[in-house]
């Protein structure tokens, strides 16, 4: 399906006849890739619209976090950029798969690069970097185009589907020089004490553990305070990367923007300055974001209910 001896490290279980149905659709999504760009695009934006019309649960989640973060939008508005989120998620599932699926330079082309000379700079003094990144919708691509340019670890998060991971697992060892879990803080120091690219994200809601609650379009959201430590301990510069796709999908934007003051005079501090980044991000790019997930689940009152806000 992939590169040759795909399915060479991958475990027995996983051919059972459970599994046939995410291998065929994995398939489908594999043959889709090989059609020509602009109708990908089309797909993909088919795809976002057919789920907002089905996925009913999902839809009330984004209804809620565009509700919560956009309140100064009229309900139009807000329903809009709700309609508007699927498209560019389904597009960007579209561009996943061509991350995972076609060669690495596939639409190296279309990319535009901006800030590589400051991560360069950066190298060069033998600073270990964190690309600080976000859960955009074109996150996985982003990744195959800038690693023509530059070398790269990633941390993740494994899939709770078994057929996904190993798919997102095989995808992704092929475009970095390391992938670890979230978990594996040790990999993450030595990486960048070793003067390497950590691409790291926390902008998900992990729970309560180890994170604080600062806000995030002015709502409190439980933001993981991992990020000051690592790069403290790791010695290293945080410098934002954002990859949006242009408003006339004739391309990508992958930035590298100046390091933040991060690890600075406190875990807050230092929560506060990475959500604000965001948000002034998403100010200008609002639907090209992963608002499927559940920003605000975790709340600040132990006794509510996790995830009762989107009830």
């Amino acid at each position: 399906m992939a590169e040759k001896g795909f399915f060479a490290a991958m475990p027995r279980h996983l051919m059972a006849p459970a599994y046939w149905p995410a291998w065929l659709g994995i398939g489908f999504m594999k043959l889709i890739t090989l059609l020509p760009y602009r109708l990908q695009l089309w797909l993909g934006k088919a795809l976002g619209l057919l789920l907002h019309k089905l996925a009913r649960s999902r839809r009330r989640v984004v209804e809620v976090n565009i509700a919560l973060c956009f309140p100064e939008k009229t309900a139009p508005q807000q329903a809009a950029l709700v309609r508007q989120s699927f498209i560019d998620n389904g597009i960007g599932l579209m561009e996943t798969m061509i991350a995972w699926f076609r060669p690495q330079d596939y639409l190296l082309s279309r990319a535009h690069f901006h800030g590589l000379e400051k991560l360069a700079a950066a190298q060069a003094e033998g600073r270990g970097v964190m690309l600080l990144g976000a859960h955009y919708s074109m996150l996985d691509l982003a990744g195959a185009l800038i690693t023509n340019h530059i070398d790269a670890n990633i941390s993740y998060r494994p899939q709770d589907n078994p057929v996904m991971n190993y798919l997102m697992e095989r995808g992704r060892a092929r475009l970095y020089e390391g992938c670890f879990t979230r978990k594996d803080i040790r990999s993450f120091i030595r990486t960048l004490k070793q003067g390497k690219v950590l691409w790291y994200a926390q902008d998900q809601d992990f729970g309560r553990k180890n994170s604080i609650f600062v806000d995030f379009f002015g709502v409190p959201a439980a933001t993981i305070t991992a990020t000051s430590r690592i790069a403290k301990a790791g010695n290293a510069l945080v410098m934002p990367i954002t990859y949006f796709r242009r408003d006339d999908n004739s391309g990508y934007d992958i930035t590298i923007h100046d390091p933040l003051p991060i690890p600075g005079e406190s875990d807050e501090a230092d929560a506060r300055v990475a959500n604000a980044f965001l948000e002034q991000q998403l100010r200008q790019h609002p639907s090209q974001y992963l608002w499927l997930h559940k920003r605000f689940k975790t709340r600040p009152d132990a006794s509510e209910k996790k995830g009762s806000i989107y009830r």
